[in-house]
């Protein structure tokens, strides 16, 4: 114990000297920075080759998605919910490197979604055109930009359900019960998507954006979250009276399981929704969220957790339907990881000095746990996406222990952000 505590201590006074910009321990923080940079152009190195694979260019298996049974890339359509994440990954490369290559190439495959502005399918729009052309604005803003965001929240507004005061995520939800389809489901994911309606309230003035999102984030708040602040995927509301039917889950364990990547989703989406209203509900619930997370015994010491917090343990059962119950091995998700070590670095701007630490601690050792040969592709290798080991959905036995384009992005938004804090500044 007494080798352990000094270096505890030392440690302790760098992520101080950090939290607070002060000069303590420089080379510290500069290794730290070159540990960020040594990513970020690995991530460059692998995407330029991505780049060079075979693409249709017509809004057809065009978006980097996953890599197949073959080892190859898998692409995906523009109006998968996934379709934003590479060109914003690459706005976020480009910003850090300042290659206009790279600036080029963003702008090229972020084109090809401008179609889904007017899509009104699902909840997704959020992800697929915040992540992509609100980057752009951020890092290289063009007038259209702003227009083309306006109109994607429109067509995000056509989703809200006023009886439930909810925006309807999916058209439906086949429960892995059995037979029985909810007509109104609500996923937990969905609070990511609200992002896209706050931009929108701010740049045209019309409050009615602001009201849905915050509309949502409050009943998200009171029916998503259990007593301990872990997460329901799916909540099913009455298509008639607006009222929660019951909590289940599509993608996680069980109904009572918590699956990890919905845990980020929350996490992630009550940080920013705090961000954008500076409502202390939500950062209580933000932090709450992200304690469950961080602290939970069954989080490993690497903290990359597994797929579900709950999988196969007693008194946790799958559906009849859901491969879960078949399927018995066991996957860490790189991607919960990733979006969790995000949302704790600009979480860790909004709390106090000892909460700050420990979220900083927590997001360095994640980044660091998937900087490792453990969870990093070797070069040339991984269908040359960055991480390895993320689960898509088991119950769907779908995307099983394969890299995912979203855990790239928030691997690459959350080296953006320490970088941004190592340096002095907010995490954004």
């Amino acid at each position: 114990m007494s080798s352990v505590t000094p270096f505890l201590r030392r440690q302790s006074l760098l992520w101080l000297s950090a939290a607070l910009f002060l000069p303590l321990y420089a080379d510290e923080v500069e290794s730290e920075k070159a540990f960020i940079r040594e990513n970020m152009e690995f991530a460059v190195r692998q995407y330029e080759l991505m780049m060079q694979q075979p693409t249709t260019g017509n809004g057809k298996n065009c978006m980097p998605r996953t890599m197949n049974s073959s080892g190859a890339l898998s692409k995906t359509h523009i109006y998968e919910w996934t379709s934003g994440f590479f060109p914003g990954s690459l706005w976020y490369l480009y910003d850090f490197t300042r290659q206009e290559a790279l600036a080029d190439s963003a702008r090229a495959y972020m084109q090809l979604l401008e179609p889904v502005k007017k899509y009104t399918g699902n909840h997704d729009v959020g992800f697929m055109m915040y992540c992509s052309y609100g980057n752009a604005l951020r890092f290289a803003p063009r007038p259209e930009y702003k227009d083309i965001l306006v109109e994607s929240a429109r067509s995000l507004c056509t989703r809200f359900r006023p009886q439930a005061g909810i925006i309807q995520s999916w058209n439906g939800f086949r429960s892995w019960h059995g037979e029985q389809t909810f007509k109104m489901p609500v996923i937990i994911d969905n609070m990511m998507n609200l992002e896209l309606l706050f931009y929108a309230a701010k740049v045209t003035g019309d409050e009615k954006f602001r009201q849905i999102a915050i509309s949502h984030a409050d009943k998200t708040l009171k029916n998503h979250l259990r007593k301990d602040y872990s997460c329901y995927h799916v909540v099913a509301y009455d298509d008639q009276t607006g009222r929660p039917i019951k909590g289940e889950t599509a993608q996680g364990y069980s109904d009572n399981s918590t699956w990890s990547r919905g845990q980020a989703w929350g996490i992630y989406g009550f940080t920013m929704t705090y961000r954008e209203t500076r409502d202390k509900r939500y950062l209580k619930a933000a932090e709450k969220a992200a304690d469950f997370f961080i602290n939970h015994p069954n989080l490993p010491s690497d903290m990359i957790p597994w797929w579900d917090f709950n999988a196969y343990q007693k008194g946790y059962t799958p559906g009849v339907r859901s491969n879960a119950r078949v399927f018995t091995a066991n996957y860490r998700d790189a991607s919960a990881a990733a979006c969790v070590a995000s949302a704790l670095l600009e979480l860790s701007g909004y709390v106090k000095a000892k909460k700050k630490q420990e979220y900083l601690q927590a997001a360095k050792t994640i980044l660091h746990s998937l900087g490792s040969e453990a969870y990093r592709a070797p070069y040339k290798k991984n269908a040359y996406f960055v991480l390895m080991h993320s689960v898509g959905s088991i119950p769907h036995k779908a995307e099983m222990d394969v890299p995912l384009v979203y855990a790239d992005y928030y691997f690459i938004e959350a080296l953006y952000r320490y970088h941004r804090i190592l340096s002095g500044q907010s995490a954004l």
